[in-house]
């Protein structure tokens, strides 16, 4: 996903001429199936993306296609030599739900057009046109099934390579193809090939679109294609990466690169929705395998990072780009792991939260299940910190991970807690403070 600077400068423009905004969607009234996938979605606070697919042989990120101007012949001649033998279904999703995972989006089929599914639209695809001739997304359908993680088909809408793209976006001119093409087509093609990710492969957790940015001026039939989708599996989710406030039909509202309501990025939306929530981040700095990107974050920023997310109400999707292979880098794996094990002794201030009755602040972020707020403290060495009125009375305090006691006194306008010694190694010092009665949001 990771876009060329022109890329974002053009995303700058429409964003702030207005070519972008979305309309509000009404309050409408959603099925049941739907609305409790929506509450699932929204307390599962982690999840793992997962970007692989032809490009990863050549090891420089999904979007080498465009970046190095490779056509479609001799992409396709690539794509003909993808092999990933050593791929287990089984060994990711262990990885995933050791790491505390909850879902896990993959892509099934990226901006290069290649299909990761049997599909019987179109035989560019991981089962017709490589030696592989295995379904991975079906193998990975029934292993997450099996353990009890969601699973989240990725879908590019913008494509490089399908000759009815036409006229094109704002990339893949490079590719060779004809000039010309039937854009109606194209849209039939993908809405036959969301019908199969959605009958193929049990009870999935939903669709996340990629790629309308792309043809921002375009006619992409997005009330058809959500109508398709919410028909043919009700409590399937649809979180589009458009970087525009919600519209309707959509269940998620995702940032790409950014916590919600910044837009570091260059691309992202300041407005924030009533959707759920969510953001998507790299490990390092590619979605894609990217064999010479080294700039792998710290297990420390990691968990930063979630912190920081369900402080605002939003849950993380944190990516990796497994090898042409089908394994998974040593660095992802071992930073995966730490974060399991952080999980599991602070796992209890992070799932099924809501952001805290206090908005984030330079020192850390809140989040809150009822009469219990939990105060995550990333960035702060005093022993004392003084927080603004929760609006009721704190009944008692105590660190999470050793139950020791905090001493807390208060106002009528303040909370200030003492807090022990750090030792400077901890990433997140987690205070549950039990309440009189549930907060109040300031």
């Amino acid at each position: 996903m990771i876009r060329p600077i022109w890329v974002i400068a053009l995303l700058r423009v429409l964003i702030a001429s207005g070519d972008l905004r979305a309309q509000t969607p009404a309050a409408d009234q959603i099925p049941t199936e739907r609305a409790a996938a929506r509450a699932w979605f929204r307390d599962a606070r982690f999840g793992m993306f997962i970007h692989w697919g032809v490009y990863s042989q050549l090891g420089q990120g999904e979007w080498v296609m465009q970046n190095r101007g490779i056509p479609v012949d001799s992409y396709e001649w690539l794509a003909s030599n993808f092999n990933p033998t050593r791929f287990d279904a089984r060994a990711w999703v262990s990885l995933a739900k050791q790491a505390g995972v909850r879902y896990i989006t993959i892509t099934s089929r990226h901006h290069d057009g290649f299909s990761m599914f049997a599909t019987r639209a179109t035989r560019y695809n991981i089962v017709d046109w490589t030696p592989f001739h295995r379904d991975p997304l079906k193998e990975l359908a029934d292993e997450c099934a099996r353990q009890g993680i969601k699973l989240f088909f990725y879908y590019s809408q913008l494509d490089w390579h399908h000759p009815d793209y036409w006229p094109r976006g704002g990339t893949g001119h490079s590719s060779g193809r004809p000039e010309n093409g039937d854009w109606t087509r194209y849209l039939d093609f993908m809405d036959q090939q969301l019908t199969e990710l959605l009958t193929n492969y049990g009870p999935i957790g939903g669709i996340w679109f990629d790629g309308v940015w792309d043809k921002p001026d375009a006619n992409w039939r997005l009330d058809r294609t959500y109508a398709l989708i919410h028909r043919l599996q009700p409590a399937a989710l649809i979180v589009p990466n458009h970087h525009k406030a919600p519209l309707p039909g959509e269940d998620v509202q995702t940032f790409e690169q950014d916590l919600p309501g910044a837009n570091t990025a260059g691309f992202n939306t300041t407005e924030i929705g009533a959707l759920p929530l969510e953001t998507s981040l790299t490990m390092n700095e590619s979605w894609g395998f990217n064999i010479t990107d080294r700039k792998f974050k710290s297990t420390r920023q990691l968990i930063g990072y979630l912190v920081r997310a369900a402080g605002r109400d939003a849950n993380l999707l944190l990516n990796i780009g497994p090898r042409p292979d089908g394994t998974i880098q040593p660095e992802a794996v071992a930073r995966l792991d730490s974060l399991g094990a952080w999980l599991r002794t602070y796992g209890a201030s992070i799932y099924g939260t809501h952001g805290g009755p206090i908005s984030p602040r330079p020192w850390g972020v809140m989040t809150q299940r009822g009469d219990s707020v939990f105060v995550h403290v990333l960035d702060w060495s005093d022993r004392v910190l003084s927080i603004p009125s929760l609006g009721a009375r704190v009944v008692t305090a105590s660190m999470l991970a050793t139950g020791a006691s905090v001493p807390v006194s208060q106002t009528d306008n303040s909370v200030t807690l003492t807090l022990p010694s750090s030792t400077g190694d901890e990433p997140d010092r987690v205070i549950v403070l039990r309440t009189s009665q549930t907060p109040r949001s300031e």
